[in-house]
């Protein structure tokens, strides 16, 4: 493996729980195929919501060149280690004007008890449109992903993403992540972000994609159906996995 990332950039992501990736992560000619790929998806939603492309590599196996690509799995290894688990992907699209805000939350809180421990998971977020304050980027408060689960309180489901936003949120402290197509950001799960409305004219799509350290137990009951993947390396946890044809 040649690592994508410095031994300074990991330390930063371990003290602050992020860090941007102000560089291409794929070629154009492979962004282009990507970008198609949403394209269809998202002609193909249905009556569901821009934002609620949830795990589209279950219905379409195209992403899993994307999803294992050394590309990707270069820029994971280097922060939870070589023994890497496919956990999920997720086309997020704001639309221009209507983008529902996304309130403040931990990933690891939606997550709790799928898991035997939140340590080692970092979601890649790939920006397929620009994404800036202007269109609702993700923004987080840096740190805390060292705090444990926080207090939640309900919100408004028609103008939100969840139904809950984490309590006594300092906004000031929030740090905005503002990409250019192709480039992504890497978070823990377990850090407070979330994103305002997109009320610009500007579409705002990215893909997350979610990986575990494989020696992270993925409790069978609470994941009932759902679909993990070995990335790179060995299981470490008697995990059950997806085979990849």
């Amino acid at each position: 493996m040649t690592s994508k990332i410095t031994a300074e950039e990991v330390a930063f992501y371990r003290e602050h729980g992020y860090y941007l990736y102000k560089k291409p992560v794929f070629s154009a000619e492979q962004m282009a195929k990507l970008t198609s790929i949403f394209e269809e998806q998202l002609a193909e939603k249905g009556d569901k919501l821009s934002d609620e492309l949830d795990t589209p590599h279950f219905r379409d196996p195209r992403l899993l060149e994307f999803l294992l690509s050394d590309e990707v799995l270069d820029l994971v290894e280097p922060i939870i280690g070589p023994d890497i688990i496919l956990w999920s992907s997720h086309f997020i699209c704001k639309d221009p004007y209507k983008g529902r805000q996304t309130p403040w939350h931990e990933d690891s809180a939606y997550w709790n008890g799928r898991f035997d421990k939140y340590d080692n998971i970092v979601t890649i977020w790939l920006a397929i449109d620009r994404s800036n304050k202007e269109n609702g980027c993700m923004r987080v408060i840096p740190g805390t992903h060292h705090n444990g689960f926080s207090e939640y309180e309900d919100v408004d489901m028609a103008i939100n993403t969840f139904h809950a936003t984490i309590k006594n949120i300092d906004e000031s402290q929030a740090v905005y992540f503002e990409l250019e197509p192709g480039e992504c950001s890497l978070h823990d799960s377990r850090i407070i972000h979330g994103a305002t409305a997109n009320t610009s004219p500007y579409r705002r799509c990215g893909y997350t994609m979610r990986f575990l350290s494989a020696d992270t137990k993925v409790v069978p009951e609470k994941n009932e159906n759902w679909q993990i993947f070995l990335a790179r390396g060995q299981d470490r946890a008697g995990n059950q996995y997806v085979n990849v044809k």
